[in-house]
């Protein structure tokens, strides 16, 4: 039987990807400086965003896993929570979702349907479009609050229309340089760009040039506000003004990984004993720091019991769909995705990776084409068998350049002009006590989940 939905739909998501510019497939061809067509989209579908309470999450790491993990917590307190997040592994409707349930299939079909017209009058890129769809789903749904993930940056980001109850800034590294700025005090002028007036704001990572940044940024946004209300993270479940007031929780550390099979982290504070993690990556310690911290300061507006944080941290995955974040598929031998991509998100997989016990370490890697590839590679471990791969998109970087570049540090291995093909002779190639590896894209995680 022909589901007639479904053929409207992929027609639909076919129009989206081939009509608007997407920055997913062809990167900074599909970037749109200036947030002149958000505003005319906000104002079109009638400030929809206005409707509901939103938090405002950005950063250059970890702001995905922070948006999902606050997502859960909020949901196991009660509330009906939307999520918008970028970009999506397998299907375009990971983006949009209600407490884990992703937008329904005929929304999407009868909302490009009705404003078509005028995405295609004011020539919106993907990004600007999606936004857009999001901010109207959840209205129609009546959600009470919704986690707004920033897509590029954020001062420009077209997520930039909203005045949230919280604004968070994970972090800042090195990405997309050729638009954000190749210093790490220009990219968090970018990133310090979603900063409102009276809005508090939590920067989860800041030293130094960095953080004297945020400082300046936030007293420009508020001149008229003798009151401060801008915090760094300090660790998990302790963070401090900007003064270096102590506010909240002091720092008594973390507990180490669970157990290998699982790949949950054990938290300990004061607030939160034995605070399981279901994210295991190593990056999960820093991010559970900073969601702890946003915890402390959204009990100012939401009822936050202490089991919605325990249940929210151990139940994240099913709660909200989440993928791709240290993402354990099999054991014997043992295969973990990762859609790390960058020198700050990579780090972390390198020393995951040395805790992890192994005959040998196969790596199924590729790239996209407007990264830092020789800082990633420097850091990569030349005792692996690599995989050279590439994602079917534009942006993918050839697979036999950075098979050469591997070269040069030392990191030899196979051409798969395939994901699919990369993936199935590692797994071909590896005994049960091997472990397989797979990342430095999120496309190639995404083609390799297929698989």
């Amino acid at each position: 039987m022909v589901c007639f939905l479904c053929m409207k739909y992929d027609k639909t998501i076919e129009y989206l990807y081939n009509s608007a510019p997407m920055f997913q497939k062809i990167g900074s061809a599909a970037y749109k400086e200036g947030m002149e067509n958000s505003f005319l989209i906000d104002e079109h579908l009638g400030q929809p965003h206005t409707h509901y309470k939103t938090i405002h999450v950005a950063g250059t790491n970890g702001k995905g896993s922070t948006s999902h993990l606050l997502a859960s917590i909020l949901q196991e307190a009660g509330y009906k929570v939307g999520l918008y997040t970028s970009p999506h592994l397998l299907d375009f409707r990971e983006r949009i979702k209600i407490n884990g349930e992703m937008v329904s299939k005929s929304f999407v079909v009868d909302f490009v349907a009705l404003h078509k017209d005028f995405f295609e009058f004011i020539r919106s890129s993907f990004f600007e479009l999606t936004t857009g769809m999001a901010f109207a789903y959840f209205a129609e749904q009546q959600v009470d609050v919704a986690v707004i993930e920033v897509g590029l940056g954020g001062r420009l980001d077209c997520t930039n229309v909203i005045t949230p109850v919280l604004s968070i800034i994970t972090n800042i590294s090195f990405d997309h340089t050729n638009l954000l700025g190749n210093t790490l005090t220009a990219i968090a002028k970018e990133k310090a760009g979603i900063m409102k007036p009276g809005v508090p704001v939590l920067i989860g990572e800041a030293e130094g040039d960095v953080k004297a940044v945020f400082c300046s940024c936030y007293c420009g946004v508020n001149l008229q506000s003798t009151a401060s209300s801008l915090f760094f993270s300090k660790g998990v479940a302790a963070y401090t003004r900007n003064d270096g007031e102590v506010a909240g929780h002091t720092l008594k550390g973390t507990g180490g990984r669970n157990d290998g099979e699982s790949g949950c982290w054990v938290f300990d504070t004061p607030e939160y004993p034995e605070l399981i993690g279901e994210l295991g990556g190593f990056a999960q310690e820093k991010n559970a720091a900073t969601v702890l911290c946003a915890v402390g300061l959204l009990k100012e507006t939401f009822e936050i019991p202490p089991k919605a944080v325990y249940k929210g941290f151990r139940y994240v995955i099913e709660n909200t769909g989440l993928m791709g974040r240290w993402q354990i598929l099999q054991q014997h031998p043992k295969i973990v995705l990762d859609t790390g991509h960058n020198t700050g998100g990579i780090q972390y997989i390198v020393q995951q990776l040395k805790t992890e016990r192994y005959d040998r370490l196969h790596i199924v890697f590729g790239m996209v084409n407007d990264k830092d590839i020789s800082a990633v590679l420097r850091l990569l471990p030349q005792d692996a068998v690599y995989y050279f791969t590439q994602a079917n998109i534009p942006r993918a970087l050839d697979a036999w350049l950075l098979a050469e570049q591997a070269a040069k540090f030392g990191l030899t291995g196979a051409v798969f002009y395939t994901v699919g093909e990369a993936f199935l002779a590692a797994k071909r190639n590896a005994s049960k006590k091997d472990f397989i590896f797979v990342g430095g894209s999120t496309f190639v995680v995404a083609e390799a989940m297929e698989n």
